[in-house]
């Protein structure tokens, strides 16, 4: 297993918090990261999936007043919501008698889901970090490829083979259809939510159209919107909004969507090495929401992120504004000759972000004018990581 990079934030925020959550999609690496922090400080572990492990919080203001003196690591802990109401009140319990943080290391695959039971009960009490598969700083830079072809989950990309890779996603895919996301919404036809998902493969870093959607599912818009809910909300999907701060133009508001982890892509459209990738019509797509995911990934803390365009097609890629106000501009782009394109220039003439970057296949940086620097997405990834 790689070191993971927010570990050493995820420790920060245990050393000044009661509880913290552990956000990601299934398979990511949250419970190997949980486990290797709980080995460094007196814990206990429990699996809220294993019926033995639940079987222990019947009572669970007894038991977890037992283990006051330990950090409680509870996994998949959005399959017991009523809990978060009884850990309000442990927690209000020990900081009058001085335990008052690193009580809670919480883990849940739902975002949105689990964000609203733990922020309604534990308001003031409890804190939230993302940990996605891995990513471009966590990796020997040389396998940005096979990042890339797998993408970031643990077993797909640390698999000895590219066909052992590509069995394990479409493994995962079918355990998602079939039993987890049952867990966190409606009963949704397996069959009806992959066709979905592998349209939003096929449309990779374009401009939502959901009544195309609709109707290549049979279904209505409002059955889309919930369906892109749920996968999002998964953490297995991104919706990249429009810019819609005022610059006199008419602007395109409907986001982009594409699917998180360029791997599971891959697999849902049959792609199975980089020989088959790069001779695939979605090529170009799919390196666009790798780079993207990437940055967004990367990026400090407080980083809001958006695409441009105006009506009339001046787009630019990814727009990366900064907590201190900076704004990024960055164009992405797979070719081995990168040049800049007049819609790039016209939006920058439009936004006037402080820096400019293109971002290619390769590894060297260098100036394309007095403004713009083409620049590899590891270079560009560290860059982001120096701010401060």
């Amino acid at each position: 297993m790689l070191p993971r990079r927010l570990a050493p934030h995820l420790n920060e925020l245990l050393r000044h918090s009661p509880a913290v959550v552990l956000l990601g999609p299934r398979q990511a690496g949250k419970t190997t990261l949980a486990l290797e922090i709980g080995e460094q400080t007196a814990s206990i572990y429990l699996d809220l999936e294993d019926e033995n492990d639940r079987a222990r919080l019947s009572n669970p203001g007894q038991y977890l007043a037992d283990h006051e003196d330990e950090l409680v690591i509870l996994d998949e802990v959005h399959r017991v919501p009523e809990l978060f109401q009884q850990l309000r009140g442990i927690i209000d319990r020990g900081r009058r008698h001085g335990k008052a943080d690193g009580r809670f290391l919480l883990l849940g695959s739902a975002a949105m889901d689990l964000l609203k039971q733990s922020g309604e009960s534990l308001a003031g009490r409890i804190s939230y970090l993302e940990l996605g598969p891995f990513d471009a700083l966590e990796i020997n830079p040389a396998s940005i490829d096979t990042l890339w072809v797998r993408g970031g989950f643990p077993r797909s990309f640390l698999a000895e083979s590219d066909a052992v890779s590509v069995l394990w996603r479409r493994n995962f895919v079918r355990t998602y259809l079939e039993r987890d996301i049952s867990q966190f919404g409606p009963r949704i036809s397996a069959e009806t939510l992959r066709r979905f998902w592998t349209m939003l493969a096929h449309n990779q870093a374009q401009i939502l159209n959901a009544a195309n959607l609709a109707r290549g599912l049979a279904v209505d818009g409002k059955t889309v919107a919930g369906y892109l809910d749920l996968l999002v909300d998964l953490l297995l999907v991104r919706r990249l909004p429009a810019w819609h701060r005022n610059v006199g133009k008419r602007l395109v508001k409907a986001p982009k969507v594409y699917v998180r982890d360029s791997g599971i892509a891959h697999a849902l459209l049959g792609i199975r090495d980089k020989e088959a990738l790069l001779g695939h019509p979605v090529v170009g797509q799919t390196w666009e929401s790798f780079v993207i995911e990437t940055l967004i990934t990367t990026a400090p803390e407080g980083t809001e992120a958006h695409y441009y365009r105006t009506s009339n097609g001046t787009e630019v890629d990814l727009l990366l504004t900064l907590s201190g106000g900076e704004l990024w501009a960055i164009e992405v782009k797979r070719t081995s000759a990168p040049k800049m394109e007049r819609g790039f220039h016209s939006a920058c003439a439009d936004l006037n972000p402080q820096k400019r970057f293109y971002v290619y296949p390769g590894t060297e940086r260098f100036p394309l004018d007095d403004r713009t620097d083409a620049i590899g997405v590891v270079e560009l990834a560290k860059a982001l990581q120096s701010v401060t």
